[in-house]
């Protein structure tokens, strides 16, 4: 199994900066790719960043130049530093990881979602 713990979420004026975390854990052989989504009330999840092991990356227009995607691989983390932040960034995050874990049945891919942490941008 694998978890997947969020951190960074919080209250931000708008103009402001915030930093997500997702750290996963297990019994992980490789992850290949980790990435960010976001979903605000009433409208569909979707991908912000994402970020393969070779550490190439890609941005959703709606956050490009403001949101950067990062990650340790010794760490097993991903992080989103997002800066200029809007009302309209107010939503919930979700961090996503895909990968291969290692079982008593031998390796398997994996597809884990974090809980979600909330970010609210308002004065």
């Amino acid at each position: 199994q694998v978890q997947l713990v969020e951190s960074g979420g919080g209250l931000v004026q708008p103009g402001g900066s915030l930093r997500l975390s997702c750290a996963a854990s297990g019994s992980i052989f490789s992850i290949y790719a980790m990435g960010w989504y976001r979903q605000a009330p009433g409208k569909q999840r979707e991908l912000l960043a994402a970020i393969t092991s070779g550490s190439s990356t890609n941005y959703a227009d709606s956050v490009k130049g403001r949101f950067t995607i990062s990650r340790d691989n010794a760490k097993n983390t991903v992080y989103l530093q997002m800066n200029s932040l809007k009302p309209e960034d107010t939503a919930i995050y979700y961090c996503n990881v895909q990968g291969i874990i290692a079982t008593s049945e031998g390796p398997k891919t994996m597809d884990y979602w974090g809980k979600g942490t909330l970010v609210t941008v308002s004065s």
